[in-house]
């Protein structure tokens, strides 16, 4: 009984580790968004290529994280809800570090947009920075409290997204329309729009991932949890 109890503890203690370890990668990638948007409002060079940097941490934690969940798998052998939290994980790590990737082509594009006259202030995009920041952050809430509800609202969050995302690339080509010289730095501006746009994404990928770990339904290409319910 007391080998019993002792591994237990251990495989316990392993599973506690991955989800500390999926925290710390989505604080990383949330901070890395934070710093880049703060790069663009402010100009400033230093702070993206700082972004650029700090993407080696958030890579080198994806391995760690994605060698935890091996290792658990080649010697646990975990079955029923453990396998599937194992799964999630895989899945809710890749997610974190191309979001990461993503705060990483903004610094990019930051770096380019220096070197231009500022085209507008930005309004929609530090917006929709905000707001995806909030869904990396419920949906790993939701990840931690088990919150249906809460991964379900993240999904929806999404939609806000892509209209600001659409509400951008229309003022921008009107900005190209009106005046030819702004074509370059409006294509910059959108890109960078884009990539939030895929960080919402990811988001709502993980929270996909937490109501499959609770739920065991796949809800990828529904629109919300009403169509299919929920398992009891």
């Amino acid at each position: 009984m007391g080998d019993r109890r002792h591994t237990s503890t251990h495989y316990e203690k392993e599973l506690q580790e991955l989800k500390d370890g999926l925290l710390y990668l989505g604080g990383l990638a949330e901070n890395a968004i934070k710093n880049a948007l703060q790069a663009l409002v402010e100009r400033n060079s230093e702070l993206a290529r700082r972004v650029i940097a700090d993407d080696a941490a958030i890579d080198q934690l994806d391995s760690e994280n994605e060698d935890r969940c091996i290792r658990i798998l080649a010697l646990r052998q975990p079955a029923a809800r453990d396998l599937r939290f194992i799964a999630t994980a895989i899945k809710i790590n890749g997610h974190l570090e191309r979001i990461g990737d993503m705060a990483v082509n903004i610094a990019e594009k930051v770096l380019l947009l220096n070197e231009e006259p500022q085209l507008k202030p930005y309004v929609d995009i530090p917006r929709m920075a905000e707001i995806t920041q909030k869904m990396i952050r419920q949906s790993l809430d939701s990840l931690i409290r088990e919150d249906v509800d809460l991964a379900d609202q993240v999904r929806r969050e999404d939609e806000t997204v892509d209209n600001l995302n659409e509400q951008v690339f229309r003022e921008l080509l009107t900005f190209m329309i009106q005046d030819p010289r702004t074509i370059r730095t409006a294509l910059l501006i959108m890109q960078i729009a884009k990539n939030l746009e895929r960080i919402s994404d990811h988001a709502e990928g993980i929270a996909d991932m937490v109501i499959y770990l609770v739920t065991g339904k796949s809800v990828r290409h529904n629109d919300s949890l009403e169509p299919k319910g929920r398992m009891a």
